[in-house]
C-alpha cells in the first residue's frame, strides 16, 4: 500500500500579471512532504522561496495546479477555508519572530487556540500551552513580555506558539535571520531535536550551513526546482 503524502503539490505555477507583463514566480513546481520529513527550500534571492513558503502556507492561492493537505484539496478554498485548514494543520516560524509585546509569553503562545473550532477549555489551553513551552525548556519565562526577552528566547517562544496546536507540519521562514551565529546554532538544534521526535519541518533558508541540517534539501532558481532542471536535461539527452 502506497504511503500517502502529508503535502503534496502537483504542476503548481504561480504568475503576477500586470497591463504589460508577466512574472512567473514558480513554473511547475511537484513534491511532496511525508510525515516526519525534514526539507529545506534555498536558493538566491527572488528565486521563489518565498512564495512558495506562502502557498504551503495557504496564505496565497496558485495560479493553476493541485495542492492537497492529506489528500484534501485546498488550492481553491476561500479565505476563510484557508484559514481554517491553516489553524488545524501548519504552524509558522518566522525570522522577524512576530510576538506581541503588550501580551505575555503565555498568553503569545495561547493566540492560535482562541481560534479553534471546537473551543477548548481553560484547562486545555493551559496544558497545550505549558507543554509547548516546555518543549522549548521556556516555561519558566510564561508570565513575562517578550520584550523583556533575548533574540534567542522570543525564537523558542515563536516555536512554543507554532507547535501549540499540535500542526501537522512547521513551515520555518529564515528561522535564524535575526540572530546570531551562537542563538542561530541553538534554535537549529532545537529544530533538529522536534524533527527527530516525529515533528514534520519545511524550512527556507538561505544559509547553506543550516540547509544541511534538513534530510531533503531542495534548491530553486527562476521559480523551478533545480532537481527537476536536471531530470529533465537527462530525459532530452536521453530522447
Amino acid at each position: 500500500m502506497t504511503k500517502q503524502a502529508l503535502i503534496e503539490l502537483k504542476n503548481i505555477q504561480k504568475v503576477y500579471s500586470k497591463i504589460d507583463m508577466e512574472t512567473h514566480a514558480l513554473r511547475d513546481i511537484n513534491m511532496a512532504i511525508f510525515e516526519g520529513d525534514y526539507l529545506s527550500i534555498s536558493g538566491p534571492s527572488g528565486c521563489g522561496k518565498s512564495t512558495l513558503l506562502s502557498l504551503l502556507g495557504l496564505l496565497d492561492t496558485p495560479t493553476s495546479g493541485s495542492y492537497l493537505i492529506k489528500g484534501q484539496e485546498v488550492a481553491n478554498l476561500t479565505a476563510d477555508e484557508r484559514a481554517e485548514i491553516r489553524n488545524l494543520h501548519i504552524g509558522f516560524i518566522f525570522q522577524a519572530f512576530n510576538l506581541i509585546d503588550e501580551i505575555s509569553v503565555y498568553d503569545n503562545v495561547a493566540l492560535p487556540l482562541k481560534y479553534r473550532e471546537p473551543k477548548l477549555s481553560a484547562k486545555e489551553v493551559d496544558e497545550q500551552v505549558m507543554s509547548s513551552l516546555k518543549k522549548v525548556e521556556m516555561q519558566h519565562r510564561c508570565s513575562h513580555k517578550p520584550n523583556q526577552l533575548s533574540g534567542g528566547q522570543q525564537q523558542r517562544i515563536a516555536i512554543a506558539r507554532a507547535l501549540v496546536g499540535k500542526p501537522s507540519i512547521l513551515l520555518v521562514d529564515e528561522p535564524t535571520g535575526n540572530l546570531d551565529s551562537k542563538n542561530g546554532d541553538l534554535v537549529m538544534a532545537l529544530l533538529d531535536d522536534l524533527n527527530k521526535e516525529g515533528t514534520t519541518i519545511c524550512m527556507v533558508t538561505h544559509d547553506p550551513r543550516y540547509a544541511d541540517h534538513a534530510k531533503i534539501k531542495l534548491n530553486l532558481l527562476d521559480g523551478i526546482i533545480l532537481d527537476n532542471i536536471a531530470l529533465e536535461s537527462a530525459l532530452q539527452e536521453a530522447v
